[in-house]
């Protein structure tokens, strides 16, 4: 390592592989420019030094079919991992390319493709040729934006639940990467794209000119980073309960104390129940907080999640409006308000609405109906029904999770999402709950359990049950019966997981009772266990 934190190419590949759990199989994701065909030679000639190791390498080039020279450069690629003796395949982004917000959707398509070759290669980790120049290029962006709990790119993502994908040179320069492939008298191809300034990265790229923030800088930012993940995680494990219907309640006691934490931990929190890609920005966080604070009893609305505060703590529901239907087509599967997948393994077309949407009442009130006159004549007509009930999967159901009892009973009856239950009490009330609850921690004992749900606050526990999805038959005469599955999805985590987020998401996931996250394939980065 060079005094200022730079690593050169080759302690940083084998600092990566040491890290490895072995045996190992590595999927390259190479493009053919200078930073992952760099990265791909560094990890032959690391491998080729050990012939006993138990690592194995194969490569994958994903064409976005964006530019006419992009097959020839995937097939340039493919040729140099042949004359290494390495298996590759090139993935080609099919189907019509979306007009706006092209990088993102690249991007998601990329990583999905890349998922889809190490599957096929049996991979047990990709990696990508990040840089340290990509990671300064991105706090300068992010700090433009705003300088709280900035952070960078991610040593290691966990990709749709599936597969970790690890970036082992973001501590390396590419004037490094690209002197030692003009050494060995090896190409690369630029993208165009990189020298366009209408993108905002390739015009900070210019300004920063190689320069930007230190080593030491990202990694005292990282770790400040990942110590308030970790007790924003501690927070969820101590204060936080899941009933049916996804509907979270914050213990009083978990209202007070450091207000990052409980900001990282809200903002979080209500991003999974309101079906968000992102976490509540700095605002409106900031709003919710204030509210908190105020320590009046009452309700507000921020990033399509309801804040409920009452005498027993706060309820934290998906708000009522905005829930729009989606359709899964035969054989397929979607995600419904970025908060359930719907896997419809049926022959026929499904809509998923939801509860409180007014066809799926309709159609509840008709199965109602129907039941009533078939229990009248003494026989079941299943197959008269235009709507199908939805049994949420993936969830443990009446289960001790740590100190916690997660309750997932059966869906409460739909009501009015108006408030008409108002709790009793006032800022004494709440502040008498909070001294209560701290007592009988000092007194070494856990606070009470959370309520029972026939307990609960009515008008919230119909706010969300009006929030949780119904399947609706196109052909009302189909046998559906355990042909739709509805599993849980956190849109904030289940897509991209950084490994900056992981203790707070595996706490999460822990208190909703879904399955955990895969741990990644690292025993130790930079030294330290994952």
């Amino acid at each position: 390592m060079r005094p200022d934190g730079i690593l050169p190419l080759e302690t940083a590949t084998r600092r990566f592989l040491s890290s490895l759990d072995q045996p190992s199989r590595i999927l390259v994701a190479i493009s053919g420019g200078s930073d992952s065909t760099g990265l791909l030679i560094a990890l032959f000639d690391a491998l080729k030094a050990e012939p006993a190791s138990a690592i194995s390498l194969c490569a994958a080039t994903v064409d976005h079919a964006l530019r006419p020279q992009s097959a020839d450069e995937a097939r340039d690629v493919a040729a140099l991992c042949r004359s290494l003796d390495i298996p590759h395949v090139i993935k080609v982004w099919r189907g019509a390319k979306p007009k706006a917000g092209i990088m993102a959707a690249a991007r998601d398509a990329r990583y999905a493709l890349l998922a889809e070759a190490a599957t096929e290669f049996g991979a047990d980790i990709i990696v990508t040729g990040h840089t340290l120049d990509d990671q300064r290029e991105t706090f300068a962006m992010r700090g433009q934006r705003s300088a709280l709990n900035m952070t960078g790119i991610a040593d290691a993502m966990l990709f749709d639940r599936r597969v970790w994908i690890a970036r082992p040179l973001l501590s390396s320069l590419r004037a490094d990467i690209r002197a030692m492939l003009e050494l060995r008298g090896i190409g690369w191809s630029d993208d165009p794209s990189n020298e366009d300034t209408r993108y905002e990265r390739v015009r900070t790229r210019q300004a920063l000119a190689g320069e930007g923030i230190s080593v030491a800088e990202i990694e005292a930012m990282t770790a400040s980073r990942m110590a308030l993940d970790e007790a924003a995680a501690g927070w969820v494990d101590a204060h936080v309960d899941v009933h049916a219907g996804m509907l979270a309640r914050v213990g009083v006691a978990g209202l007070s104390g450091d207000r990052a934490v409980l900001g990282h931990g809200l903002a979080r929190l209500a991003a999974v129940i309101g079906g968000q890609a992102f976490a509540l920005g700095a605002e409106q966080i900031g709003a919710v907080l204030d509210f908190l604070a105020a320590g009046r009893l009452g309700r507000m609305t921020a990033g399509r999640v309801v804040f409920d505060l009452r005498r027993d703590g706060l309820y934290l529901a998906r708000e009522t409006r905005g829930l729009l239907p989606l359709t899964v087509g035969a054989g397929e599967r979607g995600v419904w308000d970025g908060r359930f997948v719907v896997a419809n393994r049926s022959d026929i077309e499904v809509t998923v609405a939801a509860a409180g949407d007014a066809l799926a009442a309709k159609a509840s009130a008709e199965t109602e109906a129907a039941a009533s006159a078939d229990a009248a004549v003494g026989h079941q007509a299943p197959n008269s029904r235009s709507l199908i009930p939805v049994l949420v999967t993936g969830i443990q159901r009446a289960q001790v999770l740590g100190h916690k009892r997660v309750s997932h009973g059966a869906d409460a009856p739909l009501l009015d999402s108006c408030d008409k239950h108002r709790n009793e009490g006032g800022e004494e009330a709440v502040a008498e709950t909070v001294r209560e609850e701290r007592g009988t921690e000092r007194a070494g004992a856990r606070p009470a359990a959370m309520p029972a749900p026939e307990n609960l606050p009515k008008s919230t526990l119909a706010r969300a049950a009006a929030a949780q999805p119904r399947i609706l038959a196109a052909d009302p005469s189909a046998d559906l019966a355990g042909k739709i599955e509805v599993v849980p999805y956190f849109a904030l985590f289940d897509r991209f997981l950084t490994r900056l987020d992981v203790k707070f998401a595996a706490s999460l996931a822990a208190a909703f009772g879904t399955r955990p996250y895969p741990k990644p394939p690292l025993g130790l980065i930079d030294g330290k266990t994952i």
